[in-house]
C-alpha cells in the first residue's frame, strides 16, 4: 500500500491535487480552443451556411453536455475518485473490457493531437519566417518541425499538470489573441467582390467526401474530453466540497470562451472568403504581413501548451506501465529517456505526414468522436442506468447515434484528403 502511494505521488496526474478552479478554465481552453479553430471557416465552406452553423451549434451543446457527464462521474462512487478516463471506463464496462475500449481510443487521441500540433507548430514557424523575410532562402518544413520539437525536449520534463499551469495560461491567452487577430483582420479586409459560397467540389462524390471531412474538422475543434478527468484529478476534494463544483465552474467559463471564439471566427471567415478559404485561415489573410506574422507566433505558443497537456496524459500512461507493470523504480533518468523517446516519435511522424486538414478530419472523427460525443453517454447509461425512454435515456442515446455517425463518416473524408495531398508531397520536404 505504501509503495502504491509512493508511485501515485510520483505519476504526473496524481502527484499534485492543489489546483484552483480557474486552472480547469486554462487547461480546457488550451485543450480545446486551438489549432482546430483555424480550420473552422474551411469546414464551413465544405458544409455550407445552413449545415455548417447547425453542426457548430449542435456540437457545442452535445459536447458541453457530455463534459458535464464526465465531471459528475469523477466522484460518482463515494470515497473514490476516477482520476483517469480508463479508470472510469473500467468501472462502467468491467476491468478488461473498459481497458480495451478506452485506452486505444485515448492513445489515438493524445498521440494524434501531439502529431497534429507538431505539424501546426512547424508550419506556423515556417509561415512566420516566410512572412517576415521574403528574400530569405526557403527552408524545408521538416526543419521547422524539428525547431518546434526542440522546445518540448525541455518542457516535457516538467513533472505534472500543475507544473505546466504557466505554459497553459500563456497558451490560453495567445489563443484568444490570434483568434481576435484572425477575425478582425478578416472584417477589416471586407467581403471579396468575387466571393462564392457554393461547394468547392464540382462532383457529387467530391461534395459528399468534403462534407464528411468537415464533420471531422469540427469534431476535432470540440475535442477536449480525453483530458477532463485528469484535469479534475488535480483539484482538491472533500465530502463537503467535492471537486465537481470548482471543476464545473471552470468548464462553464471555458465553454463560454469557446462559443465566443468559434462562432464569429467560423462565420466571419467563411463570409469574407467563401469557398476559396484555405484550411488555415491565416494563409488566406496573407496581409498585413506583420500582423499575420504575429498571429503565427501566437499559434506556435498556443500549440506548445496544447502539446504539453496532451503529452502529459501519455507520459502518465507510459510511466504507469513502466512502474506498475515492468517494475522500474521512479527516477529522473527513467522520465528523461521515456519522454524524449515520445517527443522524437511524434516529431518523426509529423515530418512524414504534414497534412494539416486531412489529419484534423481523420483524427477528429476516428478518435475525438468516441471520447467526446458518445463514450461519456455509454458510461453514464452503464453506471446510472436511467429509466428506459426517460429524458436522460433518450438524450444519451441521441448523442451516441450522432457520435457513431461522426466516427464512421469523418475518417473517410479525412483519409481521402490525406491521399490526395500525398500525391504531390515529396517525402520529408
Amino acid at each position: 500500500m505504501e509503495e502504491q502511494r509512493a508511485i501515485d505521488g510520483w505519476l504526473p496526474i496524481t502527484s499534485s491535487r492543489d489546483a484552483k478552479w480557474w486552472y480547469s478554465t486554462f487547461h480546457n481552453v488550451t485543450t480545446m480552443v486551438g489549432a482546430g479553430m483555424l480550420g473552422l471557416p474551411y469546414a464551413m465552406a465544405e458544409l455550407g451556411w445552413g449545415p455548417g452553423v447547425a453542426v457548430l451549434v449542435l456540437s457545442w451543446i452535445i459536447t458541453l453536455y457530455t463534459l458535464w457527464l464526465m465531471v459528475e462521474m469523477h466522484e460518482m462512487v463515494p470515497g473514490r475518485r476516477f482520476d483517469r478516463y480508463n479508470e472510469l471506463a473500467q468501472y462502467a464496462f468491467g476491468e478488461k473490457l473498459g481497458l480495451y475500449i478506452v485506452v486505444p481510443q485515448q492513445l489515438i487521441v493524445e498521440v494524434g493531437v501531439s502529431i497534429v500540433y507538431m505539424v501546426i507548430g512547424g508550419k506556423s514557424l515556417q509561415m512566420f519566417h516566410e512572412t517576415v523575410c521574403l528574400s530569405c532562402i526557403k527552408i524545408k518544413t521538416s526543419y521547422f518541425i524539428m525547431i518546434y520539437a526542440s522546445v518540448h525536449f525541455v518542457l516535457s520534463h516538467l513533472p505534472n499538470f500543475n507544473s505546466i499551469i504557466g505554459v497553459s495560461l500563456a497558451a490560453a491567452v495567445v489563443s484568444l489573441s490570434y483568434y481576435t487577430i484572425a477575425w478582425m483582420a478578416s472584417l477589416h479586409r471586407g467581403g471579396q467582390h468575387d466571393v462564392q459560397y457554393g461547394y468547392k467540389a464540382k462532383s457529387t462524390a467530391g461534395m459528399v467526401f468534403n462534407f464528411f471531412s468537415a464533420l471531422g474538422d469540427i469534431a476535432f475543434a470540440y475535442g477536449g474530453h480525453h483530458a477532463v478527468l485528469e484535469i479534475q484529478a488535480t483539484i482538491p476534494s472533500t465530502p463537503e466540497k467535492p471537486s465537481k463544483g470548482p471543476m464545473w465552474r471552470g468548464v462553464v467559463i471555458a465553454y463560454i470562451i469557446v462559443a465566443l471564439c468559434y462562432f464569429p471566427f467560423a462565420i466571419i471567415g467563411y463570409w469574407i472568403f467563401g469557398n476559396s478559404v484555405q484550411d488555415n485561415i491565416l494563409i488566406s489573410l496573407g496581409k498585413p504581413a506583420w500582423l499575420i506574422a504575429l498571429a503565427n507566433m501566437f499559434v506556435v505558443v498556443h500549440v506548445i501548451g496544447s502539446y504539453q497537456i496532451s503529452s502529459m496524459l501519455v507520459f502518465d500512461m507510459i510511466e504507469t506501465v513502466l512502474l506498475k507493470k515492468l517494475h522500474f523504480k521512479p527516477s529522473k533518468t527513467l522520465r528523461f529517456i521515456a519522454r524524449n523517446i515520445y517527443v522524437v516519435f511524434t516529431m518523426i511522424v509529423a515530418i512524414t505526414f504534414p497534412f494539416f486538414s486531412g489529419l484534423l478530419s481523420f483524427f477528429g472523427g476516428f478518435a475525438f468522436a468516441p471520447t467526446t460525443y458518445f463514450l461519456p453517454c455509454m458510461m453514464w447509461l452503464a453506471i446510472k442506468k436511467p429509466g428506459r425512454f426517460s429524458l436522460s435515456w433518450w438524450t444519451n442515446w441521441m448523442c451516441i447515434v450522432v457520435g457513431v455517425l461522426l466516427m464512421v463518416l469523418a475518417p473517410i473524408g479525412g483519409l481521402r484528403q490525406i491521399i490526395i495531398q500525398a500525391k504531390t508531397y515529396q517525402f520529408h520536404y
